[in-house]
């Protein structure tokens, strides 16, 4: 809950427009994150793994089309939640 609202917090100074894509991508990073947190403990979860994957993909989509839009913002959202980036970009 306080990661929602460190996120939102974050969003709101920056940009309130919840269709942003930076903002999207924010969101599901946290959902990935509850997730994945979920799983370790709940192995067999499979419907969970299931969602996991989708949102994955969703955020996978969403930084590709951010990448060819704007590659600083890209680069900026990809070092500030620590993720890896894409494949060939």
């Amino acid at each position: 809950m306080k990661e929602r609202e460190s996120i939102n917090s974050y969003l709101a100074s920056r940009n309130g427009n919840t269709g942003f894509t930076a903002s999207q991508i924010y969101y599901l990073t946290s959902r990935v994150s509850k997730l994945t947190s979920h799983l370790q403990l709940h192995p067999k979860d499979y419907s969970s793994q299931i969602g996991l994957w989708k949102l994955l993909g969703k955020r996978k989509r969403l930084l590709a089309f951010l990448s060819n839009e704007n590659t600083n913002l890209f680069t900026r959202i990809v070092k500030e939640l620590g993720l890896r980036g894409l494949k060939g970009h």
